[in-house]
């Protein structure tokens, strides 16, 4: 099974809570051969009514018990697979993504590149690398320094193993190699196989200590219209790039690693600013 290390610890922390959910409403500890398609519709709507979770919260959850009833299945631990007769909520995504507008960029750079403890050049290349690329936060975590190539006029960043395991090349514009070449100079002659970015100890920095640093940067520039993470900075690079490329679909797809154009077209539905605007417009003023 091809899933990220990102991925799988949030499965297990979905199927810890259903677990939970269930013990408590059989009132005794279950049976794995005894949980049927309705525990599972049942657990859907604890989900949607008591919970009132978001339908893609949902949805993931109910995604990671298909995994598990899959391999329950495959293992003879279930008798069939009852996870088939569970069906998703339904997303309607009318809007485009949230992403950082210039002023907030400009501010995530400036106290970034103002970090203490001589974490400035590492902190600002790491935003300018999620702002210039859209890699997924996994995908950063995972880069070591001979997977980054700079020349004098171009550069690229290697992904060996993005989501599906499926290896890509992304460009370095020059905003992203300048960036690059400092912090790098920064670091004591960093062989090939050494991570790309290390935490204080000379570790490679995981996935949880980058959000982590993302959140502290957002918090110190005072970001509060959308919650700062690296996915934010992933919709920031999308919606940049259509903006300046209309009609590009296929090419952010391929540097965006995502397998279907539907995935990448809801960089070019309206945003909520232009529908509240389109609204106005059209609307008849009554108020006398």
């Amino acid at each position: 099974m091809d899933l990220s290390p990102v991925t799988v610890r949030g499965y297990r922390y979905d199927l810890r809570q259903f677990f939970q959910w269930w013990q408590q409403s059989k009132g005794r500890d279950p049976q794995l051969e005894k949980l049927s398609s309705l525990d599972l519709i049942r657990y859907r709507q604890y989900l949607v009514n008591v919970r009132t979770l978001k339908p893609t919260t949902i949805n993931r959850r109910l995604e990671a018990l298909r995994h598990f009833c899959r391999w329950a299945y495959a293992t003879k631990r279930l008798k069939r697979q009852i996870a088939l007769d569970v069906k998703p909520l339904q997303v309607v995504r009318n809007v485009q993504p949230l992403g950082l507008v210039d002023a907030e960029v400009y501010s995530l750079l400036r106290v970034a590149g103002e970090s203490t403890h001589g974490l400035a050049a590492r902190n600002y290349t790491l935003v300018q690398l999620l702002l210039q690329t859209g890699l997924r936060i996994g995908e950063v975590a995972a880069l070591q320094v001979g997977d980054v190539v700079i020349r004098e006029r171009t550069g690229m960043v290697r992904v060996r193993a993005g989501k599906g395991l499926k290896a890509r090349e992304v460009p370095l514009n020059a905003t992203a190699r300048r960036a690059l070449r400092t912090y790098l100079a920064t670091r004591e002659d960093p062989h090939a196989i050494d991570p790309l970015f290390v935490s204080t100890r000379g570790e490679a920095m995981p996935t949880r200590t980058i959000q982590a640093t993302l959140t502290h940067l957002a918090r110190r520039a005072k970001l509060r219209r959308v919650r700062v993470s690296a996915h934010t900075m992933r919709h920031t690079f999308a919606l940049t790039y259509i903006r300046q490329n209309p009609g590009k679909l296929v090419e952010l797809a391929s540097l965006l690693g995502h397998e279907s154009l539907d995935t990448t077209a809801i960089y070019t539905r309206p945003s909520r600013e232009e529908l509240a605007q389109d609204l106005e417009r059209s609307l008849l003023n009554v108020d006398g």
